[in-house]
């Protein structure tokens, strides 16, 4: 007992001396206070405290946590942001353990590379941290719709939820979380087949109108339906990957250019029934509704509209169609160094060109015409 006491004391010191180098801006010196210096972990005042440990890694303060029942207090109700992606073993039990004790998180991430989550953790943390507003629970194959039901009704708070990889949750589990947890903005389904279907969409479409982004990509079960019901429902979305969903065609297109004015980038990779009629609607859209925009954004109109677009693999598309989509939104660029508009697949684009790479085409041309 003796020897772990000591060893647990010259932890504690180690601890204390990181805390105090972050402190003193690694200057090795004392951190004054009031005239006083510092020099033992327990002469350090709770306010200065939360500010050291916001500067430390989330380890660290874990670790400081355990000092005494002051400081654990004090971290556990300062700390509003908790990543544990580095705990590669165990970071369920760790949960299980820390859960209770941060109440007052606002963004806690649990991204794995080895799926170690289960659904016990995730109803722990929906138990106790009620302010939760950003979740990545990404890569954690182990977890169900026990899940879901908890961060419903634990966390209806949420505005940005990250499950991507998450093959287990169904689309009647995603559609329960949608019913209580209205406020997200920001959520990511890639790879997530089961649950991202066009029943789930119809329900994020009427119940999360607040959506801004959105990602399904390789979410082979999406289709014109779904996409048609978020495209009206969620006007205010602003950035939707639908890369790999195959089963979506032109209509799904056009029903995002007419519902989602604020779009600004659009993810179509491989989805090859996308054909010409996409792209003359979205280019249309622009046209129709640009009164309406200048009078919504008060002349901030040349900020909105098509910043990024990925239509790689969609080979049924034509150089005429594309590249009257490119010179109406005049960010989309296909020069070196900017490609925001990626045609990777598509031999028969390779004559479109944004306006600049034209640009410069042209300048060049001016150049040697004057050389000669």
């Amino acid at each position: 007992m003796i020897g772990e006491e000591k060893v647990r004391s010259e932890f504690l010191n180690l601890c204390f001396e990181k805390l105090m180098m972050v402190a003193a801006g690694n200057s090795g010196e004392g951190v004054k206070r009031k005239g006083a210096v510092i020099t033992e972990w327990k002469d350090i005042p709770m306010e200065l405290l939360l500010r050291i440990v916001s500067l430390v890694d989330d380890r660290t303060a874990i670790v400081a946590s355990g000092v005494c029942s002051g400081w654990r207090d004090a971290i556990c109700l300062g700390l509003t942001h908790l990543c544990l992606s580095w705990c590669w073993k165990n970071m369920n039990n760790l949960v299980l353990s820390l859960a209770p004790k941060f109440t007052k998180l606002l963004t806690l991430v649990l991204r794995q590379e080895n799926p170690q989550l289960e659904d016990t953790a995730v109803e722990t943390i929906a138990k106790f941290c009620h302010d939760l507003q950003d979740l990545d629970l990404s890569k954690s194959f182990k977890l169900g719709d026990r899940s879901f039901y908890a961060l419903a009704h634990g966390c209806p708070n949420l505005t940005k939820l990250n499950i991507s990889g998450c093959t287990s949750f169904s689309d009647e589990g995603l559609e329960y979380l949608t019913k209580f947890c209205q406020k997200l903005k920001i959520l990511n389904l890639c790879g997530c087949v089961k649950a991202a279907t066009d029943c789930a969409l119809q329900a994020i479409g009427q119940n999360c109108n607040m959506l801004h982004s959105l990602n399904l990509g390789w979410c082979d079960n999406v289709g014109d339906l779904g996409v048609t019901s978020l495209a009206y429902g969620c006007p205010d979305l602003r950035c939707l990957d639908l890369c790999g969903c195959v089963r979506i065609t032109d209509d799904s297109v056009i029903a995002l250019a007419n519902g989602c004015l604020h779009l600004r980038s659009l993810g179509l990779y491989y989805c090859r029934n996308i054909t010409d009629t996409a792209m003359y609607s979205l280019a249309h859209s622009r046209v129709k509704n640009k009164a309406s925009i200048w009078q919504s954004m008060k002349g901030r109109y040349d900020d909105e509209g098509l910043r990024s677009l990925n239509i790689s693999q969609c080979t049924a598309l034509t150089p005429s169609a594309v590249q009257a989509l490119c010179d109406t939104f005049p960010a989309l660029h296909t020069c070196s160094g900017r490609h925001s508009l990626v045609m990777s697949g598509c031999l028969n684009l390779t004559s479109v060109h944004c306006a600049c790479a034209v640009q410069s085409h042209r300048t060049l041309n001016s150049i040697l015409h004057t050389a000669h």
